[in-house]
């Protein structure tokens, strides 16, 4: 790996990609530490540190700690993910969007790209007076005037913007998906947060203190039991994430002119987790619903008020909330499936290449066949997502760290992104016939 790397820097294109991310990712963590003015942050950091097993957490943990800060990429890439679940639902549902979609080639997708982005900038405007609004009714803003309260929204509205931005051009001027991997840089970005807090605790341990005040408490014993459970989370993850359902296919012979052409066996490779992390994002975006709805309403901040009880239905260590994450899961892993690999069309692709599957006809019993296996597939790909992602819930539950639930799809969406940036950079290395990482 570390030859790899070394080749890879040593061909100008490719160095200029990773200088690129690297770049790219500096100014994101730099707009990720600048205030927003008329905010006290400093009590607004402790309010949301309060929260941590909750959505406000979250999003929090998936902003870098930008969000309890208030800094210029609070939002960061929400209002975007948003979006982009909003627009493909869209083109699912209404005619005109997926024959644009499917139809329209590459001028299509540029404008799907255009109605995404001027709906993030409408997303990000709701958001942002959402988050004033929490802002606003807990007591952390030192000017309460129309202006302040424009300046404000705009800040969080215009650096979601630049994050999008941002995004988009590490994907096409650097090296992996630019979204994934700005996500990626926010949670890994907490890591020495994470280190502190286990610190914390076994320091508050060690001198008396009991759980179930501000402190944090955590016995020295269940450090190594986290770690351990991470690298058998982490093996596991990676193991799954490159597991794929082979099904063989023959390519019958056929003569043109004086050559003999065909003959050959080949595989459709068909991933166990097709869908990557979207599902889990997808999922954490239409999960974060009901906390993005108590930022409106003032009275969801009082205890007592049944809009306080209805955001403690959804949080994080709520079992209605395990329940909806878990079948929401399920859901757009089925919904990200389908729009990716589509069983009719490699089946006609067969048939026009004279390739058939051994045992089926070529077509519609081709297709059908492809079909059952997607979803066997697609079903098992579902529940280790779902399953990964709400065991250290459940785990944090039983153990009193709310934490928990945060950290396991934390890891969930680090190590997938991980691994599709290594995909990425083997991709180009194999192109100038370098060994990659996989070999």
């Amino acid at each position: 790996m570390i030859k790899t790397v070394r080749d890879a820097w040593q061909i100008p294109e490719l160095r200029r990609k990773i200088l690129f991310t690297i770049f790219a990712l500096l100014i994101f963590r730099l707009g990720a530490a600048i205030p927003v003015p008329y905010i006290n942050t400093s009590g607004l950091e402790t309010y949301l540190s309060a929260q941590s097993g909750t959505i406000l957490g979250l999003m929090n943990a998936m902003s870098g700690s930008a969000f309890s800060m208030a800094t210029l990429f609070a939002l960061s890439i929400q209002p975007y993910i948003n979006s982009s679940i909003i627009i493909q639902l869209l083109t699912v549902a209404i005619p005109a969007l997926e024959r644009l979609a499917k139809e329209g080639g590459e001028e299509g997708r540029k404008k799907i790209a255009s109605i995404t982005r001027y709906t993030t900038v409408a997303i990000g405007l709701i958001q942002g007076f959402g988050y004033y609004m929490l802002i606003r009714t807990n007591g952390f803003l030192s000017n309460t005037s129309v202006w302040a309260a424009i300046v404000i929204v705009a800040t969080f509205t215009a650096g979601s913007v630049f994050v999008m931005w941002l995004g988009e051009q590490i994907t096409g001027m650097g090296i992996g998906n630019g979204i994934s991997i700005l996500l990626f840089a926010g949670i890994i970005s907490r890591l020495p947060s994470a280190v502190f807090y286990m610190y914390e605790g076994a320091k508050n341990w060690a001198a008396g203190k009991e759980s179930g005040g501000t402190d944090v408490v955590l016995h020295p014993a269940m450090i190594p039991v986290f770690l351990i459970g991470m690298i058998l989370m982490l093996v596991f993850i990676v193991y799954i994430s490159l597991s794929e359902r082979k099904i063989p296919v023959q390519y019958a012979k056929r003569v043109v002119g004086r050559k003999m052409y065909g003959g050959q066996a080949t595989t459709i490779p068909i991933k166990v987790n097709m869908s990557g992390v979207m599902p889990i994002i997808f999922a954490q975006a239409i999960a974060s619903l009901p906390a993005t709805i108590g930022m409106f309403v003032p009275a969801a901040q009082q205890e007592g008020t049944g809009w306080y009880t209805f955001l403690q239905i959804f949080n994080t260590t709520s079992v209605i909330y395990i329940v909806v994450y878990f079948l929401l899961i399920i859901g757009f892993s089925y919904f990200y499936s389908t729009m990716q690999f589509n069983p009719v069309e490699v089946a006609n692709n067969l048939k026009k290449n004279g390739g058939f599957i051994p045992g089926f006809r070529p077509g519609k019993p081709t297709a059908d066949f492809i079909h059952k296996v997607l979803n066997r597939i697609t079903m098992f790909g579902a529940l280790y997502l779902a399953i990964i992602a709400i065991a250290p819930i459940v785990t944090g539950a039983i153990l009193g760290q709310s934490g928990l639930a945060i950290g396991g799809t934390s890891i969930i969406i680090v190590v997938s992104v991980a691994l599709e940036t290594t995909k990425a950079l083997e991709a180009q290395m194999l192109m100038r016939h370098y060994k990659g990482f996989l070999e």
